[in-house]
């Protein structure tokens, strides 16, 4: 069965031209997270609304599980997901992190959960990110037990900083693809 993957824009969405809504469109078996509010996020509604994405995704993969592949302000919401959802995914590519303490609007999102993620995940950087310091997205990294990517004066990694189809991104998604360990077995009770 195909890898679902499920892309998880940031703080008001990925445009046209941005390298997720590109990938969206190209690669089979993605969902896009849809937010009712990309303006003003709050935390609640949009975990809630990445987990309930996640869920189906996983569903229409027999439960296998899928891969998360979150930019800025969607990192963040993925670090908020509680363990059952977390349980459902099998890596993700976390990519430019927001930073919801430095801007007001996103601060319903702080404190960012400091705790291991369950799956194997890849924290992509920009040493120039005018959303987040590298300093702090490494310790996202070390934090969540990622491996972590520093880019030279990337950006956000987005389209303003140059990012349109992003082939790194997509060679680093593959790299993350295979082979995802499969989900655990609940073992029988034989009472």
């Amino acid at each position: 069965m195909a890898q679902r993957i499920v892309i998880v824009p940031g703080w008001r969405n990925s445009g046209p031209g941005h390298w997720q809504s590109l990938w969206a469109e190209q690669l089979p078996h993605a969902r896009r997270v849809e937010q009712d509010d990309w303006v003003a996020p709050r935390r609640d509604a949009w975990v809630a609304r990445l987990a309930e994405t996640i869920g189906q995704a996983s569903q229409d993969a027999g439960g296998q599980r899928v891969v998360v592949v979150a930019h800025s302000l969607g990192c963040i919401a993925t670090a908020h997901l509680p363990p059952a959802t977390l349980a459902q995914i099998g890596a993700a590519l976390l990519v430019a992190p927001a930073d919801p303490e430095r801007r007001g609007v996103l601060a319903d999102f702080a404190p960012v959960p400091y705790q291991a993620l369950p799956f194997r995940s890849l924290v992509v950087a920009s040493s120039n990110d005018p959303y987040c310091p590298p300093r702090l997205a490494a310790a996202y990294a070390r934090a969540w037990g990622s491996e972590f990517l520093r880019l030279n004066n990337a950006g956000h990694i987005n389209v303003a900083s140059g990012h349109g189809p992003w082939p790194l991104g997509l060679g680093l998604l593959q790299s993350l693809l295979a082979p995802l360990p499969a989900p655990p077995v609940a073992e029988a009770s034989h009472a």
